[in-house]
């Protein structure tokens, strides 16, 4: 007897912009433009052009395994080489362009780059980067146009990607490569360490692309138009790019521009009904929308992650806005999504970071890894595994896991009687007083609910005493009046004494790392001296 079987059908990413085309050719890709006005393309234009820039890669001397650089902002120009990198079997290697020269091409040498598309405002840096990497060989250019210049070096070559894909002869025929092949590599922000290299697999993408399309975490369909404000250079836009072709939904991409006036225009003429992001994007729209008067109706939900959320702020948010907000978790190693709050789930708050989806596990620990003999309603440190999580750095030989498989997030978190997660602070953040500890997450989510405050972070400053203590540093809402004994007040009763920070630095700006979330590293070396 011969057992029946099924079809081989490798998982890989190419695969949703190929449905995409087939079955929802028309469904629009929208990228917002410098001047204001809008491009917009169907999915199967769009993988008419990817498949030319795969033949134009190929033809440059790129092959299976071979990383080729991005260096751009959310577009149509970006999502095409995407799925051409991609595509054709090679690598993409996001490069963030809110990080220094010197970071990006240290990245850059590390995974032996030598072509890399680059959005044109950018160009200046990404020479900058060339000059570091003698490995690159050529700049093409997205996104606008390539000025002319007589003194430009010869190395590497710059030219406009345009007309070259035009030019670009052959067929490359995509996915024909195992399902466990790299398919991107994105380096770690490096808000609280070292940046380490993340590479991603099409089978881990492309799981992680169908639980995020669960109804209880990101629950996106076709009919939804999906602003995709979280930056494709980190963490793969959060698989949104892969998402919304799966579904055949609408992508809208913000282009360079993401300030409260921008994304408001753009959320209302494509009619978006969900928007991903981090906090702060959201704090910017809100006070465009509070100042303007402007109505965003079609707006129902904003997903947010990256950063800790103040209840004050989350309220103020679907207050403004009339929407639903879920808030998330997630790491690049995660790629990145971990848990998210459903919708409908009556537990949502600012402290909830939502429950995990079937391909991802959580586990508490105390600081040693030993297993917590209970996992509810305690506070241990979290680990987590799964299919699209990190098992390696690249190019690092020992594994990032421990003997049974489980990643050390670096996360202090509680899981409550429903299985909901709730990160309560960062373990590197702990704050060490007279050989006590602190948690600085607990102090700035009372000192954040004020709704005079915008951003709030402590830190540990130098003490010659205590060998450190807590200072608070705040972004004041619009200027609003308050003392820094009213900052300070809603922490009696509320966490001990001996926590109260010692003083209260005003920042007329928070400074941000590139992912949108508060720069401890640069608060610290600025404030944490004695």
């Amino acid at each position: 007897m011969i057992d029946g079987g099924m079809q081989p059908f490798a998982l890989t990413l190419d695969k949703f912009l190929t449905h995409a085309a087939k079955w929802h050719p028309d469904t629009e890709v929208v990228t917002a433009r410098e001047d204001g006005g809008t491009d917009r393309i169907g999915y199967a234009a769009l993988m008419a052009r990817s498949l030319r820039i795969s033949a134009l890669l190929t033809g440059l001397g790129a092959g299976t395994g071979d990383r080729v650089a991005t260096l751009a902002w959310n577009s149509q120009a970006h999502v095409e080489t995407w799925y051409a990198v991609m595509g054709m079997g090679a690598v993409c290697h996001t490069l963030n362009p809110r990080l220094t020269a010197v970071q990006l091409a240290a990245m850059a040498t590390q995974s032996d780059v030598r072509l890399m598309v680059v959005s044109a405002d950018l160009l200046p840096l990404a020479r900058q980067i060339a000059e570091r990497v003698p490995a690159i060989e050529r700049l093409l250019v997205i996104d606008g146009s390539v000025a002319t210049d007589a003194e430009a070096p010869r190395r590497p070559i710059v030219a406009a990607l345009d007309p070259l894909m035009a030019q670009a002869e052959g067929d490359v025929p995509w996915g024909k490569f195992d399902e466990t092949a790299p398919c991107g590599l994105c380096f770690t922000s490096g808000t609280t360490g070292a940046p380490k290299g993340v590479t991603y697999t099409h089978r881990s993408s492309f799981l992680h692309t169908l639980r995020l399309l669960q109804t209880d975490v990101m629950a996106i369909s076709g009919r939804d138009s999906v602003l995709t404000v979280v930056p494709m250079f980190h963490a793969n836009a959060w698989g949104l790019p892969f998402a919304l072709p799966a579904v055949g939904g609408k992508l809208v991409l913000p282009g360079r521009h993401t300030d409260g006036a921008s994304l408001a225009r753009l959320i209302a003429s494509e009619r978006v009904t969900i928007a991903v992001g981090v906090p702060t994007v959201w704090l910017a729209l809100v006070e465009h929308v509070e100042t303007s008067g402007v109505a965003l109706p079609s707006l129902e939900r904003i997903i947010m992650g990256g950063a800790p959320l103040a209840p004050a702020l989350m309220e103020r948010i679907e207050r403004c806005l009339s929407v639903v907000v879920q808030t998330s978790w997630g790491m690049t190693e995660l790629s990145p999504s971990g848990t998210v709050s459903p919708a409908s789930d009556p537990a949502r708050s600012a402290a909830v970071a939502g429950r995990p989806a079937v391909g991802v596990d959580l586990l508490l620990t105390d600081a040693a890894g030993v297993p917590l003999l209970e996992q509810r309603d305690v506070e241990g440190h979290l680990r987590v595994r799964g299919a699209a999580v990190v098992e390696r750095y690249f190019g690092q030989e020992e594994n990032a896991t421990d003997a049974t498989g489980w990643f050390a997030t670096g996360d202090l978190a509680r899981i409550d009687g429903h299985g909901n997660l709730m990160i309560t602070g960062r373990a590197k953040d702990l704050i060490k007083s007279g050989g006590e500890w602190i948690n600085p997450a607990e102090i700035e989510a009372i000192v954040g609910a004020l709704p005079q405050v915008s951003l709030a972070a402590v830190i540990g400053r130098a003490d010659e005493k205590w060998g450190e203590r807590p200072i608070l540093l705040v972004e004041v809402r619009d200027g609003q009046p308050i003392s820094d004994a009213d900052l300070l007040a809603p922490l009696k009763g509320q966490v001990a004494s001996w926590w109260v920070p010692d003083a209260v630095v005003r920042l007329d700006n928070m400074p941000l790392a590139s992912t949108g979330k508060i720069d401890k590293i640069r608060l610290r070396t600025e404030y944490g001296g004695a």
